[in-house]
């Protein structure tokens, strides 16, 4: 087959043009992939990829609440996995590992933003140029997503788009491209700027048709244009659904660095023994730290910071939160003059605007909307070349991003906290506007047109809209902005805020919001974000009364607020152990706490034995007589995540179990992560759970429906799904006496 192969392209690219065109190929994609930047460090003039690659680890599918929360929360769960899949190495990510597997076309890799995606290409791409792998490929074509952005407006064969991607390329004929073995890698699906129409577009078939770029591509992804081709996209989570799963035949996850690789990588940095030693205990001795330090160029972050301060005071307090660690990055090493905080508002302006858009990568027309001078020397020097980089790439256009999307959050709530202070009532009242307040009735007080007057009301408001968000996007966003009301904050940034609004009594009434918000409509996942906002704010007297109650041995009789289940649910589900059980009547709390429990499902299994762990006064499952559709939600992110404990779900007292959250508990049963065994319910939606049942990828052994009373018609749907050969219940409750006998014996 491959004596056939490379003999048809010797006949198309008559005399040495094939070679010529390879070789010529190889020699520009080792030019561009053989060095990474670190931070803003100019292009071509970083660290080898070869020493610093991160492993990608292989996925079963992706999580299912990933368009709802950000992408810390996905850190933080990431930040406790033990990593139980196969760890595939990038140069087998096209590769067959199993006999189950069927040929892999097309390939997607997820990943946070900064975790490595990009990094993970260009190992790829390096290693083939060098001819170490893959040489079976004809051609690795990269196409980034954010040049591709460039020329979105305009029209192109696939044939004159590489053409005008891979100069190198100009010789290639159409008929080269339908008998070469090729892999295009798209990179950074997250930041292109056009939408992918799979359900409604234009057929291609021939690779000199003339079309738009979006429409290439999904005629590309689909297999219309070259069937045979290889396809590798990346994307962050969020922006992974623009594929249909259909489309693909591996999922990938980008994790990060490994609790060595930190160490490794702080100590690599620093000769000085001694101080990498301290910045790795430091970071330790902070949870939120820690967890950031799974992405690359956090530490980073993270690393010129602490020397810095180590170095300059040894006295002096070290950063603890996120916002302190920023506030140093933003002004280090000197004081921040007028030209920088003029210049520091503008990108403020810049990353505000577009974090409310999704947009992380900009162009010279965003930069200039937002007063910015793409010519003037001072945006690519001074304190600018810390936080902002610009990329030349084709066309002799460049593009712009902050080094890392946190970067872009943490300047954003300053550009806000900098317009509350001046009472910019037009940008403070935009930004808090409210279109839709009957989602969210028990808000719709908070949300009008009136000017936020105080800083306690601002900061409630703003964390409302961010609560609201169906994404989370501006979750991190509101933490910063917390933070940054304290008073140590405003200092450390030098007269960037005014500090007039921080006092003491203002700080408090702060706190108190925070401690005594209602959130009964909100998701209980997003409700924790409430407890980060304190943490950003220094204050721990929630999270240390949560520790002071789990080594109480009288729990039942401390009564937990709200605040309280929310700290509770995030340090049990951050846990190492793993609970036994979850059962959320026994908590001395109000109904709308024990929604706040809810996330700590995702680290709860039915376990036979009693856990020597303070843990141990969690019981055997997860009750629930009061949950709404949102709730369930969260019940089926558990049952989907990965890997997934929960093994007994138990919902007998459920009187509020829709027909939407049957069917999103019966979706969740039917993933491949799902490990559930035992299902009681009291209310049920035949055709859905039938659905379940049917399903090859369905673990359950035990259905409990005897609080209902099915009708025939109910009957005959559910024994469809006992019926199936897929089904492997092997007891199915008291319902048996609502069964028509002839149905029971045949099941």
């Amino acid at each position: 087959m491959i004596y056939y192969r490379w003999k048809s392209l010797v006949y198309l690219c008559s005399g040495g043009d094939l070679q010529e065109v390879i070789e010529g190929h190889k020699i520009s994609l080792k030019r561009r992939c053989e060095h990474v930047t670190e931070g803003t460090n100019e292009a071509g003039s970083g660290t080898l990829l070869n020493k610093i690659y991160t492993e990608l680890y292989i996925t079963e599918g992706q999580s299912e609440e990933v368009d709802t929360q950000h992408e810390v929360s996905q850190l933080e769960r990431t930040s406790k996995k033990n990593i139980q899949d196969t760890p595939i190495k990038c140069q087998d990510i096209f590769k067959v590992l199993s006999e189950q597997q069927r040929h892999i076309r097309v390939v997607l890799t997820n990943g946070v933003a900064g975790v490595g995606k990009t990094f993970s290409v260009q190992k790829f791409s390096l290693d083939w140029a060098e001819g170490l792998e893959n040489q079976d490929i004809s051609l690795v074509l990269p196409l980034s997503c954010r040049e591709l952005n460039l020329i979105r407006d305009e029209q192109h064969s696939l044939l004159s788009l590489l053409h005008v991607f891979h100069p190198t390329l100009q010789k290639i004929r159409a008929e080269d491209l339908t008998v070469w073995k090729l892999l295009f890698i798209f990179d950074g699906l997250d930041e292109s700027r056009f939408s992918l129409g799979f359900n409604k577009h234009q057929v291609i078939f021939d690779v000199t048709q003339v079309s738009s770029v979006e429409v290439l591509l999904v005629n590309l992804i689909q297999g219309n244009l070259l069937p045979s081709a290889l396809i590798w996209i990346t994307s962050r989570p969020a922006a992974a659904h623009q594929i249909p799963p259909s489309c693909v035949d591996r999922i990938t996850e980008v994790r990060g660095f490994t609790d060595s690789q930190k160490e490794e990588y702080f100590r690599r940095r620093s000769s000085d023994e001694d101080l990498s030693k301290r910045i790795i205990s430091h970071i330790k001795a902070s949870r939120s730290l820690h967890i950031m330090c799974l992405i690359p160029v956090f530490c980073w972050i993270t690393a010129i910071v602490l020397e810095d301060t180590m170095t300059r005071d040894q006295r002096g307090e070290l950063p603890q939160t996120l916002t302190d660690l920023y506030s140093h990055f933003l002004r280090r090493p000197e004081e921040l003059t007028e030209a920088d905080k003029e210049l520091l508002l503008k990108l403020g302006r810049l990353a505000f605007e577009h974090l409310e858009q999704g947009n992380i990568m900009f162009y010279s027309e965003d930069l200039e909307r937002c007063g910015l001078d793409v010519s003037e020397v001072s945006v690519y020097s001074g304190v600018c070349t810390e936080i902002f980089k610009r990329e030349s790439v084709i066309f002799q256009k460049s593009v712009y991003c902050f080094v890392h999307l946190s970067v872009q959050e943490f300047l954003a709530a300053v550009y806000m906290f900098h317009r509350y202070t001046r009472n910019d009532t037009a940008v403070i009242n935009k930004f808090l506007e409210y279109s839709e307040p009957n989602d969210f009735s028990g808000f719709a007080g908070l949300f009008n047109n009136d000017p936020a007057t105080s800083l306690d009301d601002f900061l409630r408001r703003a964390l409302m809209k961010s609560l609201k968000s169906e994404n989370g996007h501006l979750d991190l966003f509101v933490r910063f902005l917390h933070g940054l009301s304290l008073e140590s904050n405003q200092r450390i940034l030098g007269g960037l805020l005014d500090q007039r609004n921080s006092r003491p009594e203002t700080i408090q009434k702060v706190l108190n919001n925070l401690k005594e918000l209602n959130s009964d409509e909100i998701s209980p996942d997003r409700s924790i974000n409430i407890f980060h906002c304190l943490m950003e704010m220094k204050d721990q007297s929630v999270h240390q009364e949560i520790q002071e109650f789990l080594k109480s041995e009288k729990k039942s009789e401390r009564r937990l607020s709200e605040i309280h289940c929310s700290a509770l649910a995030y340090l049990l589900q951050m846990s190492e152990e793993v609970l036994d059980e979850l059962n959320l009547q026994q908590y001395n709390t109000s109904v709308e706490g024990r929604r706040r429990l809810i996330p700590a499902v995702r680290n709860c299994r039915k376990k036979s034995q009693s856990l020597t762990h303070y843990f141990c006064f969690i019981h055997n499952r997860l009750f629930g007589s009061f949950l709404s559709t949102s709730h369930w939600e969260v019940v089926a992110s558990a049952m989907t995540s990965n890997p997934s404990h929960l093994r007994e779900l138990s919902l007998s007292r459920n009187q509020s179990l829709t027909d939407a959250g049957v069917k999103l508990l019966s979706s969740a049963m039917m993933h491949p992560n799902c490990r559930l065994e035992m299902l009681r319910l009291s209310e049920i939606s035949c055709d859905s759970l039938a659905s379940a049942l049917r399903s090859n990828l369905s673990h359950l052994r035990v259905l409990d429906l005897s609080a209902n009373t099915l009708q025939d018609s109910g009957v005959k749907r559910l024994c469809s799904g006992l019926e199936s050969p897929n089904c492997k219940l092997e007891r199915l409750g008291s319902v048996f006496i609502f069964l028509p006998i002839y149905q029971l014996l045949r099941w």
